[in-house]
């Protein structure tokens, strides 16, 4: 699997404009980013909804984001095709606002061989033509060793997801 190479490397990756953990305990955690994009949320929804264009392929199952699809409505699927014909269901919708709220509920990497879960949260508010992008990841339930523990390595993984999804929208390029 080559969702989560390193701690080290992950923490590192990080680059959103203002990015915490804003609380971690054995039990969950919350990570937050939020990040203002020179376009419009039309345009960083259009965006959003297409995860093949900005996710980074070395945080996937299948070593490819051109495997990664999402549904924007609700019960639909941010899932991921796998080369010998499985698939990954990473997350579900459970709200879906075009242009304003995407919430996505599920465990992302390695949290999905633990007893926990969360919500991925997108809000977009558009003020001017610009976009405030406001992503936050709640997460909580079992995992050997404390939630607490990853909260650092998975603040890492969004706040790189955000920064490439910024870089998508801005210049065409993650």
């Amino acid at each position: 699997m080559k969702l989560w190479i390193s701690v080290a490397a992950l923490v590192l990756t990080a680059t959103a404009a203002r990015a915490e953990v804003t609380d971690a305990t054995p039990g969950g955690f919350q990570v937050r980013h939020e990040v203002e994009i020179a376009a419009p949320a039309a345009r960083v929804w259009a965006a959003l909804v297409q995860p093949s264009t900005w996710w980074d392929s070395r945080h996937t199952w299948s070593g490819s984001a051109a495997n990664l699809s999402l549904a924007p409505a609700s019960g639909g699927c941010f899932c991921e095709r796998l080369p010998d014909g499985g698939s990954v269901l990473h997350m579900s919708t459970v709200n879906a606002s075009p242009n304003q709220k995407l919430v996505l509920f599920g465990a992302l990497g390695p949290l999905q061989s633990s007893g926990a879960a969360g919500h991925l949260s997108f809000g977009l508010a558009d003020t001017a033509g610009k976009t405030t992008l406001t992503v936050t990841y709640d997460v909580g339930g079992y995992m050997k060793g404390g939630l607490n523990a990853i909260a650092a390595p998975v603040d890492g993984v969004i706040g790189q997801q955000v920064a490439r999804l910024k870089r998508q929208v801005e210049t065409g390029n993650p």
